[in-house]
């Protein structure tokens, strides 16, 4: 049913209404920021030396724990795909908790479990040297605190929403779990797998509140293009503005590369597919 269709009842009218209003919450910043753009400063404004070395600093730590979130989050879809693992509703909630955890919050988590007095960063320093808070490791992780939920939920979705025939037939056939989860079902589930390390990657890029409570913001070592906007909006505001739409367009062409995929990831998105073409 299109949207036209939809408005000529009274009830459907309102709910188109409400669909305008909720489109633009989310487009009209967007707008706005590209309307204050100093789009013939741009190019000058985004090559500065400051601007780059941020920007190196984030696509480096973000797609460090993309990796680190496809290494430990689809594994973990897998497990709790399964519906005979029991208090798989309590993993799930765990793995969901950092979606709803104010970011912050997750940086004074992750300074109390890794920092020097903390729940395993006191042994690190005392036994082996290692000090994990304000360093670009620190990066990394704060990162991977707030992203991996997107991965392994969305891998979760795929894998529920894939065809297990030709899994239980290896299974059947004398493979292993391992050998059936990389040769059978990760091929099969591939979109979805795609679609989760892209949100996953933006998400990353984009790391603000837990980064800086746990890494801190030290130039060429933590200071990634979420802080050094942050720090902009008042000594430079012109360069903020453009290192915020810098970031929209990498994130936005992250999205835009995988567009095929994303969609075929999507939980769902199969039978919706199924569904148009009964029709």
């Amino acid at each position: 049913m299109s949207a036209p269709r939809l408005a000529r009842s009274p009830g459907g009218a309102v709910l188109v209404a409400l669909a305008v209003v909720g489109t633009a919450v989310l487009v009209l910043p967007l707008v706005a920021l590209l309307l204050a753009t100093p789009w013939t400063a741009l190019p000058t404004l985004v090559a500065d030396a400051h601007v780059l070395q941020a920007l190196r600093l984030s696509l480096l730590t973000a797609g460090c724990a993309t990796l680190a979130a496809l290494v430990l989050g689809v594994p973990l879809a897998w497990v709790l795909a399964h519906d005979d693992l029991r208090c798989a509703w309590l993993l799930r909630s765990l793995v969901t908790v950092p979606l709803v955890l104010p970011p912050v919050v997750g940086g004074v988590a992750l300074l109390l479990l890794l920092g020097r007095r903390g729940l395993l960063g006191g042994t690190l320093d005392t036994w082996f040297g290692v000090t994990v808070p304000f360093t670009s490791v620190a990066v990394v992780l704060a990162q991977l605190f707030v992203s991996l939920p997107f991965l392994v939920l969305s891998v979760e979705g795929a894998l529920r929403g894939a065809d297990r025939r030709r899994a239980l037939a290896a299974q059947t056939l004398g493979a292993s779990p391992a050998y059936v989860l990389r040769r059978v079902t990760l091929p099969a589930v591939a979109p979805g797998v795609a679609a989760g390390a892209a949100l996953c990657f933006t998400r990353a890029l984009g790391e603000f509140g837990a980064t800086v409570t746990f890494a801190g913001s030290f130039p060429g070592t933590t200071r990634t293009m979420p802080l050094a906007v942050y720090l902009a909006m008042d000594a430079a505001p012109e360069q903020a503005v453009a290192m915020s739409v810098l970031l929209l367009l990498l994130s936005v062409a992250v999205l835009l590369a995988l567009r095929g995929r994303w969609l075929g990831g999507l939980p769902g998105a199969h039978a919706a597919r199924s569904g148009r073409g009964a029709r």
